[in-house]
C-alpha cells in the first residue's frame, strides 16, 4: 500500500516513502518558521521605541517563549530531519530509510505536540511566559496552568526526535552501497550520524527535567524548591546538560550541508575531509563538557569557572579547522555565485562573527557583564540565523532541482538572498552595542538611548520576514513547475563547461566534477 498509487491526503498519512516524508518534515518546518517569525515580529514591533505600544508585558513574555521554543524545535529540527530523509538514502545508496514505518511515526507526532503548544496561547493563564530555557521557579512555583501542557508537548517532540535519531543511525550503519566505507561518506552523512548520537544522548535529559518539573508542580516533590531543600541551580545544570549539545545538533548537520555546496561552486574537492570528520566528532564530544558556561552567574566555585572557561575556548579549534577548510575550498577555485553559494559564503563570514562573540561570552570574567543581556541574543542569533537557516536554506535551493526537475528562478534566489542577508545583519549586529551598553534582554521596555538601534534592529526584522515571502514564492512556483533542470544541474552552473564527466550517481550532488 504505501508505495502503490494513493489518492490525495491518504498518501501523506500513511506514507513510508522517505521522499515524501522528507518533504511533510520541510513544509512543517517551513509553517513553524513563519509561525515563529510572526512572533518575533511582535516582539520587534514592541521594542521598535521605548514605552508600551502594542502589548502588554505579560504577552512578550509569551512571544519571547514560544518564538525560541517554535524556532528550535519546530523550524530548525524538522528542516534538519526533512533534509535528511530526503538526501541520505540516495547519498548512500541505500533504498529508503532503515525504519519506514517510524519514519512516518516520527513525524505525524509532531504536528499534534505543536497544536498543543500553540493552543496554550488560548488557554486560561495564557502561554507559558518563562522563557524558552523554563527556567524554575518561574516554570513551576510561578507557572501558568497551561505549562502541563507544555510538558507534555515536550515529551511528544522528544519521541520524534529520539526516533528520528534512531532511523538515521540504523540506515547510515546497514544500509550504505557496496564499498562505501564510513571514510567515503559525503560529509552530509557524517555531520547527521554524529548529530543523531547527540540527540540519542541529550533528549532523555529534556525529558529528565520536565519530568521533574511535572513532579514539583503536581506530586509535591521539591527538586528545584529551595523551600523544600531542592535547588533551582539544579534545574539549570540539567537543562543545559541537553541544552548546550543541543545548539550542536542544531548547527552539525548545517556543516554537512556547506561541505557539498562549497566545493561544487568552487569546482574543487573538498579540503581536508577527514580532518572536517575528526573536527566534527570533536566538537560533538566538547559540546558534553561545557554546559555551565551559561551559568557563570550562579555563584560557581573559581575552578569551575576555570574548567568550563577553558573547555568552552577549545571549541573554537575544531570549529577554525572547519572554517579553514571551507576556505582552504574555494581559494583558487574557479567559483560562481548561484544562490546556493551565496548563501554557503554568507555562513562562513556571518558565523565567524558569531563564533568570536561566543569567545567572549566564553571569558568568565567578562561573561559577569555580559550575562543576560542582548549581547547574548546578538551571539546566539548569530550563530543560528545565519548557521542553520541560511544553510538550511541553502540546502533547498542546492536539492531543489533534484527533488523537483524543475529549476528556480535564480534572479528571485539572489533577491532572496540580499534581503535576508542585510535584514539579517541590519537586525542582529546592533545588539552587539545596545548589550554592551546593558540593555536587558527579554524586557518589552527599555531606557532612551537604546532607541536608535533598536529602530534599526526592527526594521531589520521585517526586511528579514519580507525576504522569507519571496523565498516561499520561489519554491511554490519551482514545485508547480518550471524551466526543466538539466540532469547534472550544477556541473554546468552559469554556462561553464567542464572536462570531467559526473562522478558516480550517488556522489552527483556532493562531488562536483574536478577541474583540468
Amino acid at each position: 500500500m504505501a508505495h502503490g498509487p494513493q489518492a490525495g491526503f491518504k498518501r501523506w498519512v500513511y506514507t513510508t516513502n522517505h521522499k515524501d516524508i522528507g518533504t511533510m518534515y520541510l513544509w512543517f518546518s517551513f509553517a513553524m518558521f513563519f509561525l515563529g517569525g510572526c512572533m518575533a515580529l511582535i516582539i520587534r514591533a514592541e521594542l521598535f521605541e521605548p514605552g508600551l505600544q502594542i502589548v502588554q508585558p505579560e504577552f512578550f513574555n509569551q512571544m519571547t517563549t514560544m518564538h525560541g521554543l517554535i524556532m528550535v524545535f519546530g523550524a530548525v529540527m524538522p528542516a534538519f530531519v526533512g533534509l535528511a530523509n530526503w538526501m541520505l538514502p540516495m547519498m548512500i545508496g541505500a533504498p529508503d530509510m532503515a525504519l519506514p514505518r517510524m519514519n512516518n511515526w516520527s513525524f505525524w507526532i509532531l504536528p499534534f505536540a505543536f497544536a498543543m503548544l500553540v493552543s496554550t496561547l488560548f488557554m486560561e493563564g495564557g502561554a507559558p511566559n518563562f522563557g524558552w530555557t523554563f527556567y524554575a521557579p518561574l516554570s513551576t512555583e510561578y507557572a501558568p496552568p497551561s505549562v502541563t501542557f507544555f510538558i507534555f508537548a515536550i515529551h511528544i517532540l522528544g519521541a520524534s526526535s529520539i526516533m528520528g535519531a534512531i532511523n538515521i543511525i540504523a540506515t547510515i550503519l546497514n544500509m550504505r552501497a557496496p564499498g562505501m566505507t564510513l571514510m567515503k561518506m559525503p560529509l552530509f552523512a557524517w555531520t547527521w550520524l554524529i548529530t543523531a548520537y547527540l540527540l540519542i544522548a541529550v533528549m532523555p535529559v529534556l525529558a529528565g527535567v520536565v519530568t521533574m518539573m511535572l513532579m514539583d508542580i503536581h506530586f509535591g516533590t521539591s527538586f528545584f524548591n529551595a523551600a523544600g531543600g531542592g535547588d533551582p541551580v539544579l534545574f539549570q545544570h540539567v537543562f543545559w546538560f541537553f541544552g548546550h549539545p543541543e545548539v550542536y545538533i542544531m548547527i552539525l548537520p548545517a556543516f554537512g550541508i556547506i561541505s557539498a555546496i562549497i566545493p561544487t561552486f568552487a569546482r574543487k574537492p573538498l579540503f581536508g575531509y577527514s580532518s572536517m570528520v575528526y573536527a566534527t566528532a570533536s566538537i560533538a564530544f566538547l559540546s558534553f563538557i561545557v554546559w555551565a558556561h551559561h551559568m557563570f552567574t550562579v555563584g560557581m566555585p573559581i575552578a569551575g569557572e576555570l574548567f568550563f572557561m577553558y573547555a568552552t575556548m577549545l571549541i573554537a579549534v575544531p570549529t577554525g579547522v572547519k572554517i579553514f577548510n571551507w576556505v582552504s575550498t574555494m581559494f583558487r577555485g574557479s567559483m560562481t555565485f548561484e544562490t546556493p553559494m551565496l548563501f554557503a559564503v554568507a555562513f562562513i563570514i556571518l558565523f565567524a562573527i558569531g563564533g568570536f562573540s561566543g569567545l567572549m561570552l566564553a571569558i568568565a570574567p567578562a561573561d559577569f557583564q555580559y550575562h543576560d543581556t542582548y549581547f547574548v541574543v546578538a551571539h546566539f542569533h548569530y550563530v543560528l540565523v545565519p548557521g542553520a537557516i541560511f544553510s538550511i536554506t541553502a540546502g533547498v535551493y542546492y536539492w531543489l532541482p533534484k527533488w523537483t526537475g524543475h529549476m528556480y528562478n535564480e534572479t528571485m534566489g539572489k533577491v532572496h538572498f540580499w534581503l535576508a542577508f542585510v535584514g539579517l545583519n541590519l537586525t542582529f549586529f546592533p545588539m552587539h552595542f545596545v548589550g554592551l551598553a546593558g540593555m536587558p534582554r527579554r524586557i518589552p521596555d527599555y531606557a532612551l538611548q537604546f532607541a536608535d538601534f533598536n529602530q534599526i534592529a526592527s526594521v531589520g526584522a521585517f526586511l528579514f520576514g519580507a525576504a522569507q515571502v519571496v523565498f516561499l514564492f520561489n519554491v511554490v512556483r519551482t514545485v508547480m513547475g518550471g524551466k526543466k533542470a538539466s540532469e547534472g544541474v550544477w556541473d554546468n552552473a552559469q554556462g561553464l563547461e567542464w572536462t570531467v564527466p559526473s562522478p558516480a550517481p550517488y556522489h552527483t550532488f556532493s562531488t562536483p566534477p574536478a577541474v583540468r
